[in-house]
């Protein structure tokens, strides 16, 4: 994929939501045959795509989810259940339509595209997946920066280029991650942007034991200690303590903000993606609906971060884009409300009196 310009050009061509229609969308939603409000954060997900989109009477077909993959060096310190050979492993499940994500973007009408950011494996071209490798895996953010700033900015542009890519005719986006070992970095930055101790945001990931959990925390405080990410630079956070699927999914919602697409966001490691992603640009969080609240203790820290309230709680820790699936299917259905429910007018009921 020809990478387009720098990133600091795409940044300057994200925008504020024009929320100056939100009058006028308020009063198309009253006088619908409810009580004002009554469907509550259904209305919320109506507004908040009109607003984005600039649609009054919107309708959402054309649904994706980019899960993005990569590996991650950092497992060398033994901060997972799992082998990194399963990231390649569960590329092959998606590709077969065999994963959570899979099982739930079908309910939901979605179309899922894997994306091979780092893997450390090399797939052969196939329908519904884009090779836009930056490396084969990360490295050991325990003794180093996991990728050089220069791999860490192409993995953003190579995750906006893929929303331009498919930008025509997309109603909605949605963003999953899969990577061994992917939530010891999702920690990392966390920690680092909002600069809370490890402990405090650092989970057990795919199931990791106490003597584990406390080898991964002490991980996080070594690979910080060590690289010295600087906060006020979310670039050189990625670049230090980060990861190519990260980094995909910053640039897959930064993307989706430059062209006035709403991204629903799954999890944990989707969340970290876009706490850079609202770091690099002030205007990005407007753009952002987030799915759920996962399991994994530092995940309600990057959405209060971001001012997001999550869609669902479900105790769902999967990832993969499980979250976003039912995230998205719930904007669908609070826009066909907008679009498809009677007016009082239209339905010859009164609107005052028993309601």
């Amino acid at each position: 994929m020809k990478m387009i310009q720098n990133l600091n050009d795409m940044l300057e061509k994200i925008t504020p939501v024009d929320k100056s229609r939100t009058g006028e969308i308020q009063i198309q939603l009253d006088i619908l045959t409810k009580p004002q409000g009554s469907l509550g954060r259904l209305e919320e997900l109506a507004m908040k795509y009109c607003l984005i989109t600039g649609k009054n009477k919107p309708a959402v077909k054309n649904k994706i989810i980019f899960t993005m993959a990569g590996d991650h060096g950092v497992v060398e310190e033994g901060v997972s259940a799992f082998p990194k050979e399963v990231t390649a492993q569960m590329v092959y499940n998606f590709l077969r339509g065999g994963a959570g994500v899979n099982v739930l973007a079908k309910h939901a009408g979605v179309r899922v595209i894997v994306v091979d950011m780092g893997v450390d494996h090399d797939f052969e071209a196939s329908e519904g997946l884009q090779i836009l490798k930056i490396g084969h895996g990360t490295k050991n953010m325990a003794i180093g920066p996991a990728m050089t700033r220069d791999e860490a900015e192409r993995a953003v542009l190579a995750g906006i280029e893929l929303v331009h890519k498919y930008k025509d005719g997309i109603d909605i986006l949605g963003t999953g991650d899969m990577g061994i070992g992917n939530t010891t970095p999702s920690a990392a930055i966390v920690s680092v942007i909002t600069d809370t101790d490890p402990e405090l945001v650092t989970g057990r990931g795919t199931g990791i034991d106490d003597e584990s959990l406390k080898n991964k925390i002490n991980v996080i405080k070594k690979a910080i200690n060590i690289n010295r990410p600087d906060k006020s630079d979310p670039l050189d956070v990625l670049a230090k303590v980060g990861g190519y699927e990260i980094a995909g999914i910053a640039g897959v919602v930064l993307g989706a903000a430059m062209n006035k697409i709403p991204v629903v966001i799954d999890g944990y490691i989707s969340t970290a993606g876009a706490l850079i992603a609202c770091e690099m640009s002030v205007h990005v969080n407007d753009y952002i609906i987030a799915a759920h609240k996962s399991v994994e203790i530092g995940h309600r820290k990057m959405l209060d971060h971001m001012g997001l309230v999550p869609l669902l709680d479900l105790n769902m820790r999967l990832g993969e884009g499980t979250g976003a699936a039912l995230g998205i299917s719930l904007v669908e259905a609070g826009v066909s409300i907008l679009g498809n429910m009677a007016t009082f007018s239209d339905a010859g009921v009164d609107e005052k009196s028993g309601m």
